[in-house]
């Protein structure tokens, strides 16, 4: 991989854990640790993403190398390079958790290509000082998830991480999936993760919570260094400017999640890029019928602290917990305090304005709120696919009678005999809302629809399709993984060759294990 610049500029300018050991332990005054990848016993590539190996740098024919293979499962070590475990904390689910840190994530390297800048990351590579009671290593089963949703995810125009590679580690990983006593073994895999950087909330609240200050003012300016160097003025107003951008970036990406019925399952800080790119996918899950309670993760079966309808206020939450990491350098509580307190009025604002753009609308109205809840409410009067409904909306025109454009979104009701009485009632009179609105737009039917098609995606990666891949690949049968890949790269086109992956979670799916409950287990 020879045009592959190497940058280490987070290890070379950040203070590093003098201990290079790799055991378990609290680490201070550091923000990283270095440490090798475990050697897996017979590593096997089971796909790659050309796009992203163009991104870093990596041709087409360097993919299919042997080089490739070792770098990229971890038998060996990149030249030039001396990888390392990041040091963070965070809140779980809403409480202090201490000290976490890269437990089953090494990264590489960073690299430089065309004048950006990507850090490669190994998640599943092995056991790191911070790994706490467990092993670093990850399972194919969720490595097959979180490499087809990063790839979903970027197509669909949601900020991500990306990835470049899926590989067998050729060893055997003692996983129990639901975490009810039964412990099984599984197949062990290894995904490499690019981002700009793995940088977290949970990074800025290590330091605060430690004291020392000193190394939080060096991190932050490093941030903004290299991260937001648009950001200029006092060093005040510069980490003030830093947590607004953040805050921003954030506010962008949880608008994204909720237009297309992503819920990441697992919102802790430190599972939150200063990026405002969505990092970590584990017990994450698509909203089949929409159902603003909806959470994938067992783990919060409970309490639900991060169902999909309360992704905006954890974030803002989220960002509360950063914004008293920034505190001591700021000493000021009010510039902090309007910018989180901006960021759901903001997003409120911006929220309508999606939903609106969804639904083929470009004007505004004073009734818009009461509108589109009246929608959010009849969503959940019966099961309804929120992917499909949003999608056939783009076959009613503005000559249509409420019940022929109910007859156009009928495909997205899982129990159509429910939709009678008084919820076929609830559906008529907003469709009479609807059509009149849709008339009073200067938009004609086809540019309407062409802007609808634009966010309304036909395909997501539906949890049982990540599901019947995994199966397959369980046997040895990474073709599946292939055409989920190339179809969700054009979430937006027709591609009526795969039209049979445009259709409702099937009944076999609705309680099945990796379709409807997910755990944090990896």
């Amino acid at each position: 991989m020879k045009n592959l610049k190497i940058k280490n500029r987070f290890t070379a300018e950040l203070p590093a854990d003098p201990n290079e050991t790799n055991e378990i332990r609290q680490v201070s005054k550091a923000v990283f640790s270095y440490v090798n990848p475990t050697r897996p016993s017979e590593p096997k590539l089971i796909h790659a993403s050309k796009e992203v190996a163009k991104l870093v740098g990596i041709t087409a024919d360097e993919i299919e190398s042997e080089a490739f293979l070792n770098a990229f499962s971890g038998k060996e070590i990149l030249a030039g390079t001396k990888p390392y475990a990041m040091c963070y904390a965070g809140h779980q689910f809403g409480n202090w958790a201490g000290q976490l840190g890269d437990g089953r994530a090494i990264n590489l390297t960073e690299i430089e290509h065309n004048n950006q800048f990507f850090t490669l990351q190994l998640k599943g590579a092995g056991k790191t000082p911070y790994s706490r009671t467990a092993d670093g290593l990850a399972v194919l089963r969720s490595s097959v998830r979180e490499y087809l949703c990063a790839e979903a995810m970027h197509y669909l125009g949601v900020p991500t991480t990306r990835s470049l590679s899926l590989m067998l580690s050729g060893d055997e990983v003692l996983r129990d999936i639901l975490y009810n006593g039964n412990p099984a073994y599984e197949k062990g895999a290894v995904v490499c993760r690019v981002a700009p950087s793995f940088i977290r909330f949970g990074s800025f609240e290590m330091l605060t919570a430690r004291n020392e200050l000193k190394n939080l003012k060096q991190f932050v300016e490093y941030n903004i260094k290299h991260y937001f160097p648009e950001i200029k003025g006092e060093p005040k107003e510069q980490y003030l400017q830093f947590f607004k951008t953040v805050a921003d970036k954030t506010r962008e990406m949880i608008l994204h999640w909720q237009r297309v019925g992503f819920v990441h399952g697992v919102m802790n800080t430190d599972n939150m890029s200063i990026h405002g790119i969505t990092i970590d996918y584990g017990p994450y899950g698509w909203l089949e019928n929409y159902d603003a309670n909806w959470t994938p993760n067992t783990t919060d079966s409970q309490n639900r602290r991060y169902r999909f309808g309360n992704q905006p206020q954890v974030a803002q939450w989220n960002l509360y917990q950063l914004a008293n990491s920034l505190f001591p350098l700021i000493n000021e509580a009010e510039p902090l305090q309007k910018i989180l307190e901006s960021f759901i009025t903001d997003f409120d604002s911006e929220y309508k304005k999606m939903i609106l753009s969804k639904l083929g609308l470009a004007t505004s109205t004073e009734k818009d709120n009461e509108f589109i809840a009246y929608l959010e409410s009849n969503l959940q009067l019966s099961e309804t696919d929120m992917t499909i409904f949003y999608r056939n909306l783009n076959q009613i025109k503005k000559t249509d009678s409420p019940e022929n454009a109910l007859k156009a979104i009928e495909e997205a009701f899982y129990i159509r005999e429910e939709i009678k009485d008084s919820i076929l009632d609830n559906w008529l009179l907003w469709f009479i809302d609807y059509l009149e609105r849709l008339n009073q737009e200067n938009t004609s039917d086809e540019e309407r629809i062409k802007n609808m098609n634009l966010v309304n995606p036909k395909y997501v990666l539906r949890n049982y399709m990540a599901q019947l891949a995994i199966d397959e690949a369980d046997k040895g049968d990474y073709s599946l993984i292939a055409e989920l890949y190339e179809l969700l790269k054009k979430p937006y086109d027709e591609q009526p060759e795969y039209q049979k992956w445009f259709a409702k979670r099937p009944d076999w799916a609705r309680s099945k294990v990796g379709c409807s409950m997910l755990s944090c287990s990896s």
